[in-house]
Parts: C-alpha cells; structure tokens; sequence
C-alpha cells in the first residue's frame, strides 16, 4: 500500500503557479480530498500532513527543500516512519507528456529531473512509484529550465487540474495496495461522449 504520498515543487509565492509545481498541486488537492491541513514540519523540512486510514496512516508531504533537494525531505520522514520506497508515490511535472495527459509507473529512470535525482539518491533506490502530470515540452532543450518555471496558459492549467482530478480516484485503491487497478484508474481515459440523438423526422402532410 502507499504509505507516503510525495509532490515536488519550488517554494515561494514567486514559484507557486509555475509548471515545475505540478507535484504540490496534486498533492494540495489530495489534502482537500482527505480533509486534513499540510503544516510546516521542521524534522522533515517540508509540509506534512498525517491522515488516518482503514489500514494505517498516510502521510502527505511537499519538500520546502527546493527541487534538486527533495531527497532530504522525502528521506527524513521516511525513515522516521520505516516507510519503503515501494509505499512511496512522487507526483510530478512531466515533459514528456501533454498538458492533461498523466501517467503511473513503478521505478525507471529520473529522466534528468531534479527532484527525482535526489530522492532516488537519498533513498539509495529507484524502486517508488511516480505519478507523471504532463506539462508539455518547449520544443527545444535549451527553453525546458525557463518553460519549467513559467506559469501554463490557461487551458493548459485547466487540463492539468483534469488530470490530478482524475488521479484522486485512484486513491482508495493506493491505499488498499491494489496498486494494478490504481493504474487502470489513472490510465483510463475518459468516456466518449454519446452522439446526439437523430431527431424525429416529421412527416409531411400530403399536399
């Protein structure tokens, strides 16, 4: 089951509503959905948040760390808790995936993302689970730190908010460790709307 569901992203106001924040906005979403506050916790060197589960607690965290950092956090709270890399979920910005889009997976390769970089080297494993938000790709490698650190237009922050809607349905099952059906909930796409119904056709009276 997850035990420790993780968001990267920068802090600061002047950070908050730029893509690379993507992580703490799932993770405030899931804070909603669960009806508990993050708050400061100086041992963990972020935002945490205990809520208690059917079988056992679960603990919400937003490293204050800055990205390329996020190991610290993510690795004080978990040892203190004897939590595994296995119960752990990391929730962030996606180059690779459109606005929208979002994607579950366990273990891989950082890609080169920051925050992946160092909790995968602060936990000595690659073996968590990630959820990958798309934000979409500059086109070009040199723009990715400055597209980072934008904020997304408005459609795009929209579909962004779709796909971390999309993502909370799949908590129950996190939690219950039904993580194959977790995954078929975050991959599901959305039903195709119904065509609208041919409207009668009225016959015409002869003339």
């Amino acid at each position: 089951m997850i035990r420790l569901l993780v968001g990267l992203g920068n802090p600061g106001p002047e950070y908050e509503a730029t893509r690379h924040n993507a992580g703490f906005w799932f993770i405030d979403e899931v804070a909603r959905s669960l009806r508990v506050s993050l708050a400061p916790e100086r041992s963990y060197f972020g935002l945490a948040a205990r809520a208690n589960h059917a079988d056992g607690p679960v603990w919400l965290l937003e490293p204050m760390t800055f990205m390329n950092l996020s190991g610290k956090s993510v690795a004080a709270l978990a040892r203190f808790f004897k939590i595994e890399p296995a119960q752990i979920l990391v929730a962030h910005d996606e180059l690779d995936l459109m606005p929208g889009q979002v994607k579950m997976k366990f273990g891989g390769s950082h890609a080169g993302h920051n925050g992946l970089k160092d909790i995968q080297a602060q936990l000595g494993s690659a073996d968590f689970w990630r959820l990958r938000l798309g934000i979409g790709h500059p086109g070009v490698k040199a723009e990715v730190v400055n597209y980072v650190l934008r904020k997304p237009l408005a459609e795009q922050r929209e579909a962004i908010d779709k796909s971390i809607e999309q993502s909370l349905a799949a908590l129950p099952l996190m939690f219950e460790g039904d993580m194959e059906r977790a995954l078929m909930k975050v991959h599901a796409k959305p039903p195709r709307p119904k065509p609208p119904k041919p409207e009668p056709v009225t016959p015409k009276e002869p003339s």
